[in-house]
């Protein structure tokens, strides 16, 4: 695993910084609070996101709402992009899970729940979170922790890493496992059946043979029952057919009784409709009668109206224009009558005027004696024409008014003549349907008397027909035939439930006998068994010790390789000596072996780094089946000072170091810094990291 590019968004001191990584050896250097420490921070929770310390405080930057981690490596040739964010909600920080995401080249292949990022980053570089930080990732003062532990405290960390506590665990949990099969064999020891064996086998042969004889008897009344319920089935059949023939005849005869009342109900249906079509006939002729009064009216209006000279050729409608015409006529005559009575009296007041002046009245010129008797002579003689004409006038309109009396009253009786005409024809029309439907409603009753009439006389004929004369005896037969077939039905049930209780009695016996020659055959494999797991146990008692003496000679070989490594000549060799608690001690020239507590402080670093990484390269050999290939150092250089040229010694020795592809140290040592490849410098202005390569 090699560790590209690291990208941060509001975390500590960075608002937003890229981080870029190379092969070899990497240094983040910088002044003390300027935002080192929180990239292998920002590192650890963008591959595992939990808490190293506590919570997610001191990661998110202060004041911000959100923040976010994007970790760029490579590994087996693919590269793989992991992003986490962070969200503040009141006064808690959280993981924010629509942000996780984990990239294999640029395909999504988890996100959004923890467990399935954990489950491919341990697919893809074997490392889960304990791992890392127990062997990638140095934190910064716990370099030298694993040298300073009580050695009974390191036997048994460096067991669980290594997988040996679990010989331990599984020489314990086997020894609940021998308890538990020892009570089980003294358990079944002691049952009675085991024990009584052979009286067991016993009863289940007596039992057998009974079984047997009760078999043969249950067989013989089972054939007896066959025959016994065939013959119950056949006087069942027959009582059934005569019942239902019974049944039958009980139908028919309600069937008469329904039919009979029926064709009454028919019958006096036929006479109510005959007499209802005589009623309707009399009343059709009554109203043809009362129409042919009404036509002998209608002729006598019309009479009167063609006298008083109304034209009865016309619609009915139009005689009512004609009639007003007689108030026109009547109108225009008293005109004219009126005009000639004016005309009257103004020529006499004339008459009066000539009478007494010799002036005329209109012109008011002189008149002489004879024009004067003249024109008196004429008006007289045109008022008597005038007086002529009113008498005339007078005649006229006596006449018309009496013509308009007769024609109004012709007309009002035939306007009724013509309404009850409409209304009788209504009537009639109405009463003619009605008689017609009487008429077909007689036919079907008549047609519906007939087809009952033969249904009843078919009905008689069948009931007489129909003999059920033997049902009684059936119903004896058939009461003689269940009788016989309960008795031996009752047998063949008793026998039945006997075979019933001897199988189970002789099941119950197998199953005794099965489960004692079970019981027994499981003393002899839990005998086996326990045997074999103290045989067990003293394999895994004894094997544990020789396993952790293999990993210690592993481990000192690769610790003796990595300080060879780091030394390469340039200071005295430090020959490693190792005993089973996983101490190491330094063997000195005179053959005196050296604590750890006695090694300077530049060794004493020295040897925890090589101690750390040959421990990491020998967990990772056996868990992954490939060495160590990234290692993270926060400040590696605690305890050294630059006054005797250690933490140069140090650095130098790092950088020559290549068994591993990657390693990147936080320090805030210049000295450190100027041996690695590739150099990343933090400062720290406004409260805000800034970096440069």
């Amino acid at each position: 695993m090699k560790i590209e590019v690291v990208q941060l968004e509001n975390i500590r001191s960075h608002v937003k910084s890229t981080v870029p990584f190379t092969h070899g050896f990497n240094c983040v250097v910088g002044g003390v609070g300027c935002g080192k420490s929180s990239i292998m921070y920002a590192v650890d929770f963008a591959l595992f996101g939990g808490s190293v310390v506590r919570g997610f405080e001191y990661l998110l930057r202060e004041g911000a709402e959100c923040g976010r981690v994007s970790v760029q490596f490579s590994h087996g040739g693919k590269t793989y992009k992991i992003i986490r964010g962070l969200h503040r909600k009141g006064n808690s920080i959280t993981q924010d899970s629509s942000q996780l995401c984990l990239y294999e080249e640029d395909t999504l292949i988890a996100s959004i729940k923890n467990d399935a990022i954990a489950e491919q980053i341990k697919a893809i570089t074997g490392l889960d979170r304990d791992l890392y930080r127990e062997i990638v990732w140095f934190r910064q003062e716990h370099l030298k922790e694993l040298l300073d532990v009580a050695p009974r405290d390191r036997q048994k960390r460096l067991d669980e890493l290594f997988g040996i506590s679990d010989y331990e665990t599984a020489w314990s949990s086997i020894a609940q496992y021998q308890r538990d099969y020892e009570t089980e064999k003294r358990i079944y020891a002691k049952d009675s059946d085991v024990n009584n064996l052979e009286a067991l086998s016993n009863d289940y042969n007596r039992a057998s043979e009974d079984f047997t004889l009760l078999e043969i008897d249950f067989e013989t009344i089972t054939q007896k029952l066959v025959i016994a319920k065939r013959f119950l089935e056949e006087a069942e059949q027959n009582l059934k057919a005569l019942e239902e023939k019974k049944c039958q005849v009980e139908e028919l005869k309600r069937k008469e009784v329904q039919l009979h009342t029926s064709l009454q109900n028919v019958t006096n249906s036929i006479t109510a409709l005959n007499q209802r079509i005589e009623d309707k006939k009399t009343l059709v002729d009554n109203l043809y009668q009362r129409q042919s009064s009404i036509n002998l009216q209608k002729e006598l209006s019309l009479t009167k109206l063609e006298q008083a000279g109304l034209p009865i050729n016309q619609p009915f409608e139009q005689l009512a224009i004609f009639l007003a015409s007689f108030d026109d006529k009547i109108s225009s005559l008293r005109g004219e009558q009126e005009a000639a009575s004016k005309g009257i009296l103004t020529d006499q007041k004339r008459l009066s005027q000539l009478s007494q002046e010799d002036k005329c009245p209109l012109c008011i010129q002189t008149l002489t004696g004879q024009y004067k008797t003249d024109l008196l002579t004429r008006i007289e003689q045109e008022n008597v024409e005038r007086q002529r004409i009113i008498n005339h006038l007078r005649l006229e309109i006596a006449d018309l008014q009496k013509a308009k009396t007769t024609a109004s009253t012709a007309y009002s009786d035939l306007q009724t003549c013509l309404t009850r005409e409409t209304d009788l024809k209504i009537r009639i029309s109405e009463e003619e349907d009605t008689l017609t439907k009487l008429i077909v409603e007689l036919e079907n009753a008549q047609q519906l008397e007939f087809n009952q009439t033969a249904q009843y006389k078919l009905l008689q004929t069948e009931i007489t027909n129909a003999d059920i004369s033997d049902l009684d005896a059936a119903r004896m037969r058939r009461e003689q035939t269940f009788k016989q077939y309960y008795v031996l039905d009752s047998d063949v049930r008793l026998k039945e439930s006997r075979k019933k209780d001897l199988m189970r009695r002789i099941d119950e016996i197998k199953m005794r006998i099965d489960a004692a020659q079970e019981k027994a055959e499981k003393i002899e494999k839990l005998g086996r068994i326990l045997e074999l797991l103290s045989a067990i146990r003293d394999a895994y008692r004894s094997i544990q010790p020789k396993l952790r003496m293999e990993f210690v000679k592993a481990l000192r070989n690769f610790i003796q390789q990595i300080l060879d490594s780091l030394v390469s000549g340039e200071t005295p060799l430090m020959n490693i000596v190792i005993d089973e608690s996983y101490t190491p001690y330094v063997k000195s020239d005179f053959s005196i072996d050296r604590e750890v507590g006695n090694l300077s402080g530049g060794e004493r670093t020295l040897l925890a780094f090589a101690y750390r990484l040959g421990l990491g390269q020998l967990i990772m050999q056996s868990k992954t089946g490939h060495g160590l290939s990234l290692l993270m150092l926060d400040e590696p250089t605690e305890n050294l000072g630059s006054e005797d040229g250690s933490i140069e010694h140090l650095a130098e020795a790092i950088s020559r170091f290549k068994a591993i592809e990657q390693i990147i140290a936080v320090t805030h040592s210049e000295v450190f810094a100027d041996k690695a490849e590739h150099v990343i410098m933090l400062e720290k202005e406004d409260g805000v990291s800034k970096i440069s390569i």
